[in-house]
């Protein structure tokens, strides 16, 4: 509901601004109106002063919730919705909110688009023939359980990467382990705060010749094919290392075709060497901050630090590895000046090809009281310019690409 008298403000980290023009986009293709449920929009009036909106003239008082974006993929959001929680200690699910609002008779969200959408497009996801392509591939493969935990991802959670297994296209999930080295406080699988993650974890371990048919499959028939493990349906793959190394091996016994992908957190180095001995390709590295006080309090690793990221990514360099940096981005926090001083020197010193731009699902709330800090941001349109101008050789963008030369 637009309230022309009201400016609109949105946050970064705890405090309240005004968007700035280059903030904004007209709402994209595939993006989300969500309420925040127990929220109360907060906004500038007519004289500029702050105010809860608590009440819409003939509309009742319990109607009224603040609005946020859930944005497609390929969208780094600049600003946090601004609204203030009517009841203390209440949480939001866990997904990556965006403020929002209207202009010239126009839905725009506070965001930047951060790479080519075309194979994210929403248009190319849930189509009337995806029921079709799920029962041609568990007909071809009984009884291979992967597939049934990817059918329920594709159709309850609406996974891209397990749709594309069925697509046969592109870069295709293959989840493989249910524990994990860490309890992230943002984690979308497991429950590890006071709010239930948005999906289940896998509950079984894949043997290895599950593993290597499916990825056999995909690789062999999928155009630009990736198969990636580390998916948001399971724990840390490198825990899997045996079984993987040896699937990957078989896969290569077979087929010289695509990318053999790992989203991983990097901080097991004794499996990570296993699958990079194995065969694998690429990785992609996981991470909120470059600080390591910060580090910790976000991944709250159990048996590593990241000094063992570091090492793990070192090694997978020296054997040729594509490695990326999937950076959690939250706007307050990663744009702080010493934040982007942090992340400017990791990258400088460790071999990082690519910086993928990642909107983190969380409370804001919640983060904020578990990060702290009093500083304030530069703005994440700002902090983008900066990644530009003082790292231009390391690509930035939301996604894994093929590595370079992969049929």
């Amino acid at each position: 509901m637009d309230c022309p008298t009201v400016s609109m403000l949105g946050r970064s980290g705890s405090q309240w601004v005004e968007p700035e023009k280059q903030e904004m986009i007209p709402l994209p293709q595939g993006a989300s109106l969500v309420t925040l449920p127990g929220y109360l929009p907060v906004g500038l009036d007519e004289n500029g002063e702050m105010f809860l909106i608590e009440k819409i003239p003939g509309m009742p008082a319990q109607g009224v919730n603040a609005v946020a974006v859930l944005l497609p993929q390929g969208f780094t959001r600049t600003l946090l919705p601004a609204g203030v929680s009517q009841q203390a200690g209440s949480r939001l699910p866990v997904f990556g909110y965006a403020a929002v609002g209207f202009r010239d008779e126009k839905v725009y969200v506070a965001a930047i688009k951060s790479d080519e959408h075309r194979k994210w497009h929403p248009k190319n996801y849930n189509t009337s023939n995806l029921m079709l392509k799920i029962k041609r591939l568990t007909t071809k493969y009984p009884e291979n359980r992967i597939l049934s935990q990817l059918s329920r991802c594709s159709l309850e959670y609406g996974c891209y990467t397990a749709q594309n297994i069925f697509y046969q296209r592109w870069e295709g999930g293959i989840p493989t382990m249910i524990s994990c080295n860490a309890d992230c406080l943002g984690c979308i699988s497991e429950n590890h705060g006071p709010f239930d993650s948005p999906q289940n974890r896998l509950t079984f371990v894949p043997e290895v010749d599950e593993i290597a048919q499916l990825g056999i499959e995909h690789l062999e028939n999928a155009r630009d094919a990736i198969i990636s493990f580390g998916q948001g349906c399971e724990g840390e793959p490198s825990l899997n290392a045996v079984k993987l190394a040896r699937s990957i091996k078989i896969i290569r016994g077979e087929t010289s075709r695509g990318t053999i992908n790992m989203n991983t957190n990097a901080g097991y180095t004794r499996g990570i060497k296993q699958m990079c001995d194995a065969g694998l390709d690429s990785m992609r590295v996981t991470i909120f901050s470059c600080r390591e006080d910060n580090y910790l309090r976000y991944h709250r690793p159990k048996d590593y630090s990241l000094s063992d990221v570091i090492n793990s990514m070192q090694y997978a360099k020296d054997k040729g590895l594509s490695i990326s940096l999937n950076l959690l981005v939250f706007p307050g926090i990663s744009d702080r000046e010493e934040e982007i001083e942090a992340l400017l020197k990791f990258v400088q010193e460790n071999p990082i090809e690519m910086i993928q731009l990642r909107n983190l699902n969380i409370d804001p709330d919640f983060l904020i009281e578990h990060i702290g800090g009093d500083s304030s941001g530069i703005g994440i349109g700002n902090f983008i310019k900066v990644l530009e101008e003082e790292v231009p050789h390391i690509k930035l963008g939301s996604y894994s690409h093929p590595k370079p030369g992969a049929e």
